[in-house]
């Protein structure tokens, strides 16, 4: 009979830090620790906040345990890996500190896992990050020798959603041939070949459009914006990814409030909102092409998934191509427990960074 295992969960955002404990793969508490804007102007950049994050999270976990079997956190920006649990190690936390990739929230959690396993005295993991490539070669290719495409995608809830699929179709996860659609703040939609997300869109930069993000845009208009002057380059990168999409047509970055507006007779929001249905549809179909159409079916997951509206949208365009499975939400802290547990329990040994 296999151990009890109680493990910590760290998950880093830019305003909070969700933290849970679970008992055998089941969240028995969690909680999100807001980090108010007034606390966090008086650290310089992501890094400056560590010590602050990291008091609070000891704070929450001596009160809920004695012991813990692992502490897993959220992976970051880190380099170019295959997907799988990593086994925090020293040139981890060099790249995390670098901000290898960019700079966010989630490049503490490697770091804050492996100080707070070394108060219980366990080991500390993160589960298929962010910087997952699993990419085949054709993939890379952008158009231009100086630009390389690059996998960045929502990798830990995709992985998690073709586990989940491959199971509920009783097929096993090397034999499966799935798209992967995780819908939230960011889209990313991936062709998820036995396990392995083989091509995605970059959600920062790609694909359909999102509550607070471009997507791809018409180059030639985009090159033209740029060298407006009317914008500086942090105006761009704020158009591209956080002030555009959705939150540029109406204002609102909450799907909640769009469908509210459609109910209401807002012809406008119902037209913006519809061409994001249309767009991802459209990207769907696409990523159909790299599976060459065989494609057991197409997984409909993250927040924006609880939008029957949207939803049936988008089935409505790619309904021929395979079976739709939708699972609403993301459960981002229940995957990083199991990602654990599969060590723990032997199932799958943990990767060397």
């Amino acid at each position: 009979m296999n151990k009890s295992h109680t493990i910590l969960i760290i998950n880093p955002g830019s305003t909070s830090t969700k933290i849970a404990v679970s008992i055998d793969g089941k969240i028995s508490e969690s909680e999100v620790i807001p980090h108010p804007a007034s606390d966090l102007k008086q650290f310089a950049g992501i890094w400056g906040q560590f010590p602050y994050r990291l008091k609070l999270c000891q704070e929450w976990a001596t009160t809920r345990s004695k012991e813990y079997s692992a502490v897993v956190a959220m992976g970051g920006l880190l380099r170019p890996l295959q997907g799988g649990t990593y086994l925090v190690n020293d040139r981890m936390l060099k790249d995390s500190r670098a901000n290898l990739q960019g700079e966010h929230a989630s490049n503490l959690g490697c770091a804050l896992a492996f100080e707070l396993a070394a108060k219980y005295k366990c080991q500390s993991f993160i589960i298929d990050p962010v910087s997952v490539d699993e990419f085949e070669p054709l993939a890379f290719y952008s158009g231009h020798p100086k630009i390389k495409r690059k996998c960045l995608s929502h990798a830990l809830n995709i992985h998690a959603a073709a586990r989940r699929g491959a199971e509920e179709l009783k097929i096993s996860l090397s034999d499966s041939s799935l798209i992967v659609c995780h819908l939230g703040g960011g889209i990313s939609i991936a062709p998820v070949l036995s396990g392995r997300i083989i091509d995605v869109n970059d959600a920062s930069s790609d694909g359909p459009f999102s509550p607070e993000r471009t997507g791809g845009l018409p180059l030639q208009q985009f090159i033209s914006l740029c060298f407006s002057g009317e914008y500086s380059e942090d105006e761009i990168r704020k158009f591209v990814m956080g002030k555009g999409g959705i939150v540029a047509y109406l204002g609102t970055n909450s799907v909640i409030e769009v469908e509210q507006r459609i109910a209401q007779g807002d012809k406008t929001a119902k037209e913006v909102y519809q061409a994001m249905a249309y767009q991802i549809a459209k990207e769907i179909g696409a990523m159909a092409t790299v599976l060459n159409g065989k494609i057991n079916a197409i997984i409909i997951t993250g927040g924006i998934a609880k939008s029957k509206m949207l939803v049936d949208w988008i089935k409505e365009r790619v309904g021929f191509i395979a079976p739709l499975i939708i699972y609403p939400g993301e459960d981002e802290m229940l995957s990083l427990s199991q990602g654990a547990l599969r060590v723990l329990y032997g199932e799958e040994q943990y990767k060397e960074y």
